[in-house]
């Protein structure tokens, strides 16, 4: 994966919603960061691991994959907000989905107080390890991140 090329793509886009907005100036953080735990919760709701009490299966892997990736643009636009990169480097991942999701959330937290290097990097190897337990090569998320930016773009366009 060409992590230097989604944050790129990631810039455009966020510079793009700052300007059609007219959100110069305006400190986001705070909303970015809900927005991620939103997202991680729409996720970890699609492949329904915490889901004890049902016998329905996760949803289709496609669904699930642009989920994962709407995650994947709130972490890139939260380390660039940030003056933070990093590269995903493997993690050993939990036990369960359930587990690293928790494990993802706390990274979360954690991150939004600190705001380090350190902190943006677990967030984001945690993330990571999460999309490699539900399957996903990072060819495929590179591709399905590409994807989904487009449709962000146009979004924005249509007035979304």
């Amino acid at each position: 994966m060409n992590i230097e090329k989604l944050y790129n793509m990631q810039r455009g886009l966020d510079e793009y919603i700052k300007k059609g907005h007219d959100l110069k100036g305006v400190d986001l953080f705070d909303q970015k960061v809900l927005a991620l735990l939103v997202e991680i919760g729409e996720l970890a709701n699609e492949t329904r691991c915490f889901k004890f009490w049902s016998k329905k299966g996760p949803s289709e892997r496609n669904v699930i994959l642009e989920e994962f990736v709407d995650g994947v643009h709130f972490i890139l636009s939260l380390g660039l907000l940030t003056n933070n990169r990093a590269e995903p480097e493997k993690e050993v991942s939990a036990e369960t989905a359930t587990v690293q999701f928790l494990h993802v959330m706390e990274s979360v937290h954690t991150f939004q107080k600190t705001k380090s290097e350190g902190d943006y990097g677990l967030l984001l190897n945690r993330y990571f390890a999460l999309g490699d337990m539900l399957g996903f090569s990072s060819d495929e998320v590179e591709r399905a991140y590409i994807a989904k930016n487009e449709v962000n773009y146009e979004r924005q366009q249509s007035g979304y």
